[in-house]
């Protein structure tokens, strides 16, 4: 058995985007034939509490949407205006306490620049660099929705199309293991946009973080053994530039 999430856009209050984990029988292996059988399994447990017509966002999905939504599939522009894979952009930014920005990654493969030994052999996380904006590490997830929203909103009428959707997944993300998702920066895009906040909080890095710490936006981490309180610190509402 595996809990996996659903990730569900909000319209309004309090909340930007609902995480609900369902328990599912995990079929394990690399095949993809594995992977789509998680995927069902996944879809129909949440189906069985009411939540339809979910789109799973990854290599794996059967729909060609799914599958281009992944971040491995999008390019985010630099601040000379260059592209980049969005997962190198991510990876090439993180600052740690003994290095970083490696920015050489922006220019490699999006895999090749994940798997970097530097990226675990350089101390804790402190953050992240990118052009001349400072991300600090809360809001949890910002820089990498940042990232994937920005993408996003230069497709707008072609994004629209997430609005027949019920809900998203993501069935390569292990909340025990990882906390940026794919699937919650969609649907965090789309709340943004049935909000009508898109604009506003995309007009800079301090606009999106500001939206994020005006509402109820707080990922849903987990450990091997249940919650833990400390990843639920007291957002540092400290922004800085270079």
């Amino acid at each position: 058995m595996a809990e996996r999430p659903i990730f569900v856009s909000v319209a309004e209050g309090s909340e930007l985007v609902k995480e609900i984990f369902f328990p599912i029988k995990w079929h394990s292996g690399f095949a993809a034939v594995q992977k789509e059988k998680n995927i069902k399994e996944l879809h129909e447990a949440a189906e069985k509490r009411g939540f339809r017509h979910l789109l799973e966002i990854s290599s794996k999905s059967k729909s060609g949407r799914g599958q281009h939504l992944s971040a491995f599939h999008m390019k985010v522009k630099m601040p000379d205006a260059r592209e980049v894979p969005l997962e190198c952009a991510f990876q090439g930014s993180k600052v740690f306490e003994r290095g970083g920005p490696f920015t050489e990654l922006y220019w490699l493969e999006a895999r090749e620049a994940k798997r970097d030994l530097r990226l675990k052999e350089s101390g804790p996380l402190t953050g992240f660099k990118f052009g001349d904006f400072s991300w600090p590490l809360e809001p949890k997830t910002a820089f990498y929705d940042w990232l994937y929203v920005t993408f996003l909103r230069g497709w707008r009428e072609w994004a629209e199309k997430l609005y027949a959707y019920g809900g998203f997944t993501d069935i390569e993300f292990n909340p025990h293991r990882s906390i940026n998702c794919q699937a919650r920066s969609c649907a965090l895009f789309l709340s943004l946009m049935k909000r009508g906040l898109l604009d506003k909080a995309t007009e800079s890095p301090q606009d999106f973080i500001t939206t994020l710490l005006s509402f109820d936006y707080r990922p849903q981490l987990r450990t091997e053994h249940g919650w833990d309180p400390s990843l639920f610190s007291e957002p540092n509402k400290s922004v800085q530039r270079r």
